[in-house]
């Protein structure tokens, strides 16, 4: 579907030709494909790159995701406006065509640079797993490089990109062993095949002069299952005597380090390619591997170049997606046909409904005034699962087809169209039939009896041959049993709603024996008819008189209290009597009326007396966050990372069903360690909504005066005072660090002379690839991989540009993915066999592998996938 605009861009240092316009699309609900041929059986790779360069002059970076056909390729996410996004795919051809879609685009406008297809020779990538899933490139590094330049055409024939290991970027290839080398000759390497890397990049390698090479580097789409293999080179002269032997060392996992290379040997001599490695194995998001020599080995071990690519799970896409091609091959020429891909993932075209369970299947066609001509597709007669179909307002004529292949319909709409014929006696047999519209045609006969008898809405008018009891009869449009019943109801429904006098709720007392009723006026400019309003008098006595206090802060104090019925609660008592505190208090008391979830504290009630503004709150019986990561609480009653984890996902719960699960959805504006209170099960739940913002619906912002605590307030916020839930990310990100680190948000002493932000400390020890340095010393047991994807999470939530910042949803997956990891690792910890096996698939203390011929049993990537074997 070649739509969407051209746009030309100019990139500084960029001066190809293929980087000088781009195409666009709409930001809408559609997907917007490229269809390519290719050949059946054929391997190949498929390339698509973007390169933003302002093209918009909005300076807004997109965010889209991009599919192969049904199935979900990548989240195409642009951080920098110069630099190109490059994925690969490679795949195994089973149909004439394949398409490339865009779609979901929640910021910017989805667009595409290039899109590059290369077919393999023979057996190169081939693999038992390639009918059932693509592999997505996540790695091909070239080690030793001398530059950065990536080596591709003309050096590899098939135009794979070989990244230098000396590229700078985050997190790519740190943590290198001191005594690392890098080596090269000029002589030629037997590589066997233009299939395995070319000599250019063999002809170069990384040697460890102290025994060990070390290096740690990101993969992208991990954790997963995937396939991976390294490449050595002998190319070194060793003099005699000399031996290179080494093995892959991961620390837990002794078994896999049994394995020993010898590359002379592997490789029978000097310069000749040898290429361990394996087809399923299992990746961490972050990889860290080792080799070390062996006691009798003199040298150390040499690394030339390795390849790693996540298996993605082929979609079937959609069921009946060949019964709709002789229809679109009919109007070809007409945009709603070239709307392209899947008819049903990864999303619907615009005319059409789908169900997902368990397959995608069409539920609904909308081609409402599509022009169409002709008989009735025989085609749509054959959808198992179709509830609606629309065909009014066309050209259509002949006979209307038997759709008792459809006995899932429920309505028909064929009016105003050509329809000659009697109405087929096979429409009585529909069972769930409800609304026929054949109005405006030029059909003729009799109306089958069953369709009369049936509980239905139909309607023939217009039909001037078409008669319901037999010729002659009068009877032109008929409304007929529960159809009339429904309409009635209705009709006494609407009447009843103008006749019924307004009044408010009856007042009503209260379940813990405090006087109470429910508020009569409205506090600020929402009537809060849901929350009780109480007595002074009772709350004085719940207090025993404000006589214990729990808390305190800009607000005012708050206070512990007893129901008559023994439940606990906090008074919160304000004592900011300006304009800002009553439209605090007003503001708490409308949103958390209106709201209710598990991870927000619940509002019990309020008062308002005696120039008095009282908040009543349930009791949470572990006090803040706060006070157990940095307040004197702490001692010795140390959260562990696991119960950190659990505290991160509940009090993100709540925040998600603040902007997701309310209408309009609400931004809290101070998410902070103090606001995240914990009951007396140490769950979490999320507090303090006197700031909080209802979002503008349409709106990607809210115009707002900057409010916020310090260390906590969105950077991007406070210079543009544009408000979106965003914001609450970022906050959100500061409180991850908090957990990891077990520091403040804003300390004078903790982070250096020149840092005194929990942001900017964290971020320059985690891009240098320190997490270490920042995680709480007080924390002894956790799974370092569960760690570092809770640290990288974090600093995409303190991204400066909000529109880069995951959604609190994404932040919930990976908190509990980290889970995940965790719990296993201290399954493991606690010497459970049964959970061991699963440890060594998912868990980070296989810091992932390049495993090579170890026996040890994997975790398939599914039941019909065994253990992988090296090529």
């Amino acid at each position: 579907m070649l739509l969407g605009q051209v746009a030309k861009i100019s990139v500084a240092n960029e001066n190809r030709q293929q980087y000088q316009t781009l195409r666009y699309f709409p930001a809408d609900n559609k997907k917007y494909c490229y269809t390519l041929d290719v050949i059946r059986r054929t391997r190949y790779l498929i390339r698509a790159t973007f390169l933003y360069g302002n093209f918009d002059n909005n300076n807004v970076y997109p965010k889209f995701d991009v599919s192969w056909g049904p199935t979900h390729w990548t989240t195409v996410v642009i951080s920098d406006a110069n630099t190109i996004e490059v994925h690969e795919l490679i795949f195994l051809a089973t149909d004439t065509t394949i398409s490339v879609c865009l779609y979901n685009a929640p910021t910017g406008q989805p667009f595409i640079s290039t899109l590059e297809l290369r077919s393999f020779n023979g057996s190169i990538y081939l693999n038992q797993y390639e009918n059932q899933f693509l592999l997505s490139v996540s790695a091909r590094i070239n080690f030793g490089a001398d530059s950065e330049a990536p080596v591709r055409y003309p050096d590899d024939p098939f135009d794979r990109i070989w990244q230098s290991d000396s590229l700078k970027k985050a997190n790519y290839l740190v943590d290198v062993a001191p005594g690392t080398e890098r080596i090269s000759t000029r002589l030629p390497i037997d590589v066997s095949s233009g299939e395995r890397p070319p000599q250019k990049v063999m002809q170069t390698a990384v040697v460890g002069r102290n025994g060990s090479l070390t290096y740690r580097l990101n993969l992208d789409g991990f954790p997963g299952f995937g396939w991976a293999f390294t490449y050595f080179a002998e190319i070194e002269d060793l003099v005699p005597g000399d031996t290179r032997k080494f093995r892959l060392i991961l620390p837990g996992e002794p078994n896999l380090s049994e394995a020993i290379v010898n590359i002379q040997e592997n490789a029978q001599g000097k310069y000749r390619l040898y290429e361990p490695g394996f087809y399923n194995i299992s990746f961490p998001f972050v990889l860290t591997f080792r080799f070390g020599k062996t006691s009798d080995s003199t040298l150390g071990p040499l690394l030339n170049a390795f390849e790693i690519n996540k298996y993605l799970k082929i979609s079937e896409g959609s069921a009946d997606g060949p019964l709709l091609a002789p229809i679109l091959a009919a109007y070809s020429s007409t945009e709603w046909a070239k709307e392209g891909g899947d008819p049903c993932l990864p999303v619907p075209w615009s005319w059409v409904h789908c169900s997902s369970d368990p397959q995608a299947r069409l539920t609904s066609i909308h081609l409402s005034g599509k022009n169409l001509t002709g008989m009735i597709p025989l085609e749509l007669t054959k959808l198992r699962d179709l509830v609606e179909l629309w065909l009014d307002n066309n050209s259509l004529s002949g006979s209307i087809p038997d759709f008792s292949g459809c006995p899932n319909l429920k309505k028909i709409h064929l009016e105003n169209n050509q329809l000659t014929g009697e109405l087929p006696s096979s429409l009585e047999e529909l069972p769930n039939l409800k609304e026929l519209y054949v109005q405006d045609n030029m059909l003729s006969g009799r109306v089958p009896p069953g369709l009369l008898n049936k509980d239905l809405i139909l309607n023939f008018e217009e039909n001037s041959g078409l008669h319901a009891y037999g010729k002659g009869s009068n009877h032109k449009k008929i409304v007929i049993g529960a159809s009339v019943g429904a309409a009635a109801l209705l009709i006494a429904t609407i009447i009843s709603c103008i006749l019924l006098p307004k009044g408010k709720k009856a007042n009503q007392n209260s379940q813990h024996g405090l006087s109470s009723q429910k508020l009569t006026t409205s506090v600020g400019d929402f009537a809060a008819d849901s929350v009780c309003c109480f007595k002074l008098s009772d709350i004085k006595e719940s207090t025993n008189n404000f006589q214990r206090k729990i808390g305190s802060g800009g607000f005012g104090i708050v206070y512990y209290g007893r129901l008559n019925d023994g439940k606990e609660i906090a008074v919160k008592v304000l004592t900011n009597d300006s304009y800002q505190g009553k439209r605090e208090f007003s503001n708490e008391v409308s949103l958390l009326s209106r709201i209710h979830h598990r991870q927000l504290v619940q509002l019990l009630g309020y008062c308002q007396e005696d120039d008095m503004s009282i908040l009543v709150y349930e009791y949470m019986h572990n006090g803040t966050l706060k006070e157990h990561l940095h307040g004197p609480s702490t001692r010795g009653r140390v959260l562990n990372w696991i119960k950190r984890l659990e505290i991160a996902e509940e009090a993100a719960r709540g925040i998600e069903y603040l902007h997701t699960g309310c209408v309009p959805s609400i931004i809290h504006r101070d998410l902070k360690t103090t606001n995240i209170l914990l009951d007396k099960n140490m769950k979490a739940k999320v507090s303090d909504f006197g700031l909080s913002k209802l979002a503008v619906d349409g709106a990607s912002h809210v115009s707002s005066v900057v409010r916020g605590t310090v260390g906590y307030l969105d950077p991007e916020y406070y210079i543009s005072q544009q408000l979106t839930d965003k914001s609450d990310v970022y906050s959100f990100g500061v409180i991850l660090l908090e957990l990891i680190s077990g520091q403040e948000a804003i300390s004078n002493e903790s982070f250096g002379a020149n840092c005194r932000n929990i942001a900017q400390w964290a971020k320059l020890h985690i891009e240098s690839g320190d997490i270490h340095s920042i995680i709480d010393p007080r924390l002894h047991e956790y799974d370092i991989q569960s760690m570092w994807k809770i640290a990288e999470k974090a600093l995409m939530c303190l991204n400066p540009h909000g529109s880069l910042r995951p959604s609190i949803s994404e932040v919930i997956k990976e908190i509990q993915d980290a889970l995940v990891i965790e719990k296993l690792a201290q399954a493991v910890r606690q010497g459970s066999p049964a959970e061991k096996v699963r440890h060594s698939a998912n868990s980070s203390v296989n810091m992932g592998s390049l495993d090579f011929g170890a026996t040890q049993p994997y975790l398939s990537i599914d039941d019909s996938i065994a253990q992988p074997t090296p090529r």
